[in-house]
């Protein structure tokens, strides 16, 4: 009986503008796995059919990372830098609509992206700092939850720093159950910290004509060196960049029309659900910042810049035993809420830049250890000063990859190679580069100020 040869498989054709063709997806198991109504379903149809991602994006700007920026941010200055929130979740907005429409247009995350855009040893570099964007991540989530164990609970920060470990499983246990129960999940957490900070500014009487004007720039923003380096660490904390990677690959969990028509209506919607979730994580960081005024700034205490000493005066200052419950409770749900996106944006990463999968739970335990082991050896050994140190510390990190996830994302989204009639329009794309390079010029700022000031 002749042997039959099998021809070998036909490689995928490399697409227009692209050095390497795509390949599978990221998170191929939920690719595409939520249904959308047809084009003439009412609008609120299909805004609750795309709604989700938006809201597990938003997450990451109200990180535990976040907290300890807008604390010193409204003890030390009060309202005045109710403005660079503002503008940072503004930056925000724009740069997730761009991480959304690449997904969406070219069937790639950034993270494939720039594997199938650069060359091979530029995709390695830019997944190396990646990856220790993700680990700063984590390291900020780990801190914030111990702390926030030990507030509520009194437990040792080296056992709250351990106790994250089990995180591990609980992603697991949740991602199993499919695409949907996650962003369910992330959603009431962060109603949670939403409710815990309406009480917070309710019992912090704020002076609401001081926060209307701390939302208008003032020149001492820029002019006051000790002013100007918070507001760095508050645009630092604010735009993450493993949520760029992270919103270019979970909009692709839609099971949309591959036409014109069917992209245009997902952008449209993933820009509205991200536009509103980040509307909520605007509030989250300006109630911190504002609670920090009011309980601080007014009373004279202008050097708390602590998250432990901020939980320890809140009852006393206020006069409201229930404030720093809350306080702590938020914190704790926004570690848990940050847990589960920044699993994801490991394991996007991952495979987008090496096309390699691992089994979730190592990636996990890859991650977490990473994580894990600093922060145990920093709390054991200088305590919660030590540990806030080190979530600051996290912060500066991100800082500094924010531009080498941003840049790609500019470059990709306007090239009409790539997005075709999706290009971004010269406006777009202008104002693009604009926050690209006010993100290069203020990081290269911090890091000089950081390490050789």
């Amino acid at each position: 009986m002749p042997t039959v040869t099998q021809a070998p498989a036909t490689p995928p054709p490399v697409e227009p503008g692209w050095r390497q063709p795509r390949h599978a997806p990221s998170l191929s198991e939920v690719y595409a796995s939520i249904k959308v109504p047809a084009a003439s379903a009412s609008f609120w149809r299909k805004l609750m059919a795309f709604w989700g991602p938006g809201l597990m994006v938003a997450v990451g700007y109200m990180d535990p990372g976040n907290w300890a920026t807008d604390i010193a941010g409204g003890a030390r200055y009060g309202y005045t830098l109710l403005s660079v929130v503002l503008i940072s979740n503004l930056f925000a907005m724009l740069l997730q609509h761009l991480a959304a429409k690449l997904g969406i247009v070219t069937g790639r995350d950034l993270a494939q992206a720039c594997r199938d855009h650069f060359s091979r040893p530029v995709s390695m570099v830019l997944w190396v700092l990646c990856e220790i964007a993700i680990a700063a991540c984590d390291l900020a989530e780990v801190i914030g939850s111990a702390i926030a164990l030990n507030l509520l609970f009194g437990l040792p920060l080296t056992w709250g720093v351990s106790l994250t470990i089990l995180d591990v499983f609980v992603v697991l246990l949740f991602q199993s159950r499919g695409f949907r129960i996650i962003e369910s999940i992330v959603a009431g957490l962060t109603v949670i910290i939403f409710g815990c900070f309406v009480y917070e500014i309710i019992v912090s009487n704020p002076d609401y004509f001081g926060i209307l004007h701390g939302l208008v720039p003032q020149p001492a923003v820029v002019t006051n060196p000790g002013m100007l380096y918070i507001a760095i660490g508050i645009l630092g904390a604010t735009v993450m960049p493993h949520n760029l990677y992270l919103h270019s690959s979970i909009v692709q969990t839609r099971a949309i029309e591959q036409t014109e028509s069917g992209k245009r209506m997902a952008i449209k919607f993933a820009t509205i659900d991200s536009t509103v979730a980040l509307f909520l994580a605007f509030f989250v960081n300006a109630a911190i910042l504002v609670t920090a005024a009011a309980a601080f700034h007014r009373n004279g205490l202008f050097d708390v810049a602590d998250i432990g000493d901020a939980h320890k005066l809140l009852a006393p200052v206020l006069g409201a035993g229930a404030a720093s419950t809350f306080f702590a409770i938020a914190l704790l749900a926004s570690g848990q809420n940050s847990t589960l996106t920044g699993t994801l944006a490991g394991q996007i990463v991952m495979e987008g830049f090496l096309h390699l999968k691992l089994r979730p739970w190592l990636r996990r335990l890859i991650t977490r250890g990473i994580a894990v082991v600093p922060a145990f050896i920093i709390a054991w050994l200088y305590g919660e000063k030590g540990t806030s140190d080190l979530l600051i510390l996290s912060q500066v990190i991100l800082s500094l990859q924010l531009s080498f996830a941003v840049v790609p994302l500019i470059m990709f989204t306007g090239d009409r190679a790539k997005m075709g009639v999706f290009t971004n329009r010269p406006l777009i794309q202008g104002v693009a580069w604009l926050v690209s390079g006010i993100i290069i010029v203020l990081n290269a700022y911090l890091l000089f100020k950081t390490f050789f000031a």
